[in-house]
């Protein structure tokens, strides 16, 4: 019987890359190139208590976006991959699935369950990885998972590259070859986005059959190993505490006395939000800053995502969730993450900066 399109195994694309490095903008730009009739779900996997980048994709022309919180999809919710996958393709029925692991993930063995998936309908049709010109030769000196990313992959897409020079960039090649001899790259930018051309279609041939190999690569980067490389704290003012869901004036034995649930917003100039992340230029332990901030208005206040990586960040407006029900009270929520063991103190000075706690 030939293959029908009601048997086609839907492609899926993995996408990785360090924290920061510009997965989310990359995936944006590469959606904004695609037909309007080509459906696409985006499957997100990354650290925090509000779904940021799953907001900002929201506002792309993709068909939806499944986003899974903390945890990481290559290792310890490896498990999780099916049933998503699963639901995904029966609600939606698209065209391909983008799957962007959180920046700590290696994704051999996200890969390799993606393959065992081939008698279910699914097909691995490529690994790309996406590599920060600016910061690469220094954080994969400190990080595996920043190297292991960026050997096995089938594609390199550089970001950041106009932000470097000559010498600099020549230099990223030379490391780059030394790790993968044999992966191609293609820089993108937001002038210049990733074309549906050079990332589908790949037909990977990484992590194919194999026990021994399957073996091999569960013990570079399966049971979570590499996750403990970065840490996060959440810093928050007003709103409900991150991570607890109890309902105000019950009691809970977590909760310190003045954390109570606070419902009015009380907004954060700008300003201050702006001074506080100057400081973060000289603590290169620390990847990323991101979440929601709400700043004063004319109507009261106006909510905005953060998204910090490396000294440099943007505000995005998102006047869709100044009503939002799971932000009721919410003047800042943001998740710190970066070096294990070198968080804490820089969300405490984050968090003393901004009037907020750290959770």
């Amino acid at each position: 019987m030939g293959e029908t399109d009601e048997w086609k195994p839907t492609p899926v694309t993995c996408f990785t890359g360090f924290l920061g490095a510009g997965k989310t903008t990359t995936i944006l730009g590469l959606l904004g190139k695609l037909p309007e009739d080509y459906k696409v779900m985006l499957l997100k996997n990354e650290y925090g208590d509000v779904e940021v980048d799953s907001l900002l994709a929201k506002q792309s022309n993709i068909s939806g976006v499944t986003e899974i919180l903390n945890g990481c999809l290559c290792c310890t919710m490896v498990g999780l991959v099916e049933n998503a996958l699963v639901e995904i393709r029966e609600k939606y029925h698209p065209d391909r699935i983008i799957i962007e692991s959180s920046g700590s993930a290696f994704p051999a063995t996200l890969a390799l369950q993606i393959r065992s998936l081939e008698s279910k309908g699914f097909k691995l049709d490529g690994v790309v990885t996406v590599i920060d010109c600016v910061n690469f030769r220094g954080y994969e000196d400190d990080s595996p998972t920043a190297k292991l990313q960026a050997q096995y992959t089938d594609l390199h897409i550089l970001s950041k590259h106009e932000d470097v020079s000559e010498r600099e960039f020549d230099l990223l090649l030379d490391r780059l070859g030394d790790l993968t001899d044999s992966t191609p790259h293609i820089k993108v930018s937001r002038e210049k986005p990733l074309t549906p051309e050079l990332v589908f279609g790949l037909d990977s041939t990484l992590f194919l059959k194999g026990s021994e190999e399957a073996d091999t690569w569960a013990a570079i980067g399966g049971e979570g190993a590499h996750i403990d490389e970065v840490q996060t704290k959440s810093v928050w003012r007003g709103g409900r505490r991150p991570g607890h869901s109890h309902k105000k004036g019950e009691e809970c034995g977590s909760c310190k006395d003045g954390e109570e649930m606070v419902e009015e917003v009380q907004p954060l100039p700008r300003e201050e939000l702006e001074a506080q992340l100057k400081k973060f230029a000289y603590i290169p332990e620390i990847y990323r800053i991101k979440g929601i901030v709400r700043f004063p208005s004319a109507g009261g206040y106006e909510s905005h995502v953060l998204n910090w990586a490396f000294r440099k960040y943007e505000l995005t407006p998102m006047p869709a969730l100044d009503d939002s029900p799971d932000l009721v009270g919410v003047s800042v929520r943001l998740t710190v993450m970066g070096e294990r063991g070198e968080v804490a103190r820089p969300a405490r000075m984050l968090a003393e900066g901004l009037g907020a706690q750290v959770a």
